[in-house]
């Protein structure tokens, strides 16, 4: 993370932001429903400015703070991941491919042996 102290202190400040944000997801999603005499602009206005403000609300608590603080680091670690090529991608699916070809051809042999011994040596049901 961004910073290397560990504190899980929470103050009432953040557990009332926390609540409050849920309580605006829940009054957003009641608005969507009971505004739907009122068309659906006003049911999807609702919706969206109930959210926003849920986000907003949850993003300024600590645990908001925490969240963007992980995503920027996990942006930084994918930035210094070295992606394959097109061709390299390419190459690898036809090693799965191919494998998985020669699998499927080594199990239905080994079926179909195990099948003929069986029934046809050991049970003699195929005669």
């Amino acid at each position: 993370m961004a910073t290397s102290q560990v504190e899980t202190v929470r103050t009432g400040a953040d557990k009332i932001k926390l609540v409050g944000a849920l309580l605006l997801v829940v009054a957003a999603v009641a608005g969507f429903y009971l505004l739907s005499k009122q068309g659906s602009f006003a049911q999807w206005g609702a919706l969206t400015v109930g959210l926003v403000a849920a986000a907003a609300t949850f993003l300024v608590s600590e645990q908001g703070k925490q969240l963007l603080a992980f995503g920027k680091d996990s942006w930084k670690e994918v930035k210094k991941v070295v992606w394959p090529t097109r061709k390299e991608s390419l190459q690898m699916t036809l090693y799965v491919f191919a494998f998985v070809v020669v699998m499927a051809l080594f199990l239905w042999l080994t079926d179909k042996t195990l099948e003929w011994a069986l029934y046809d040596l050991i049970l003699g049901w195929r005669s």
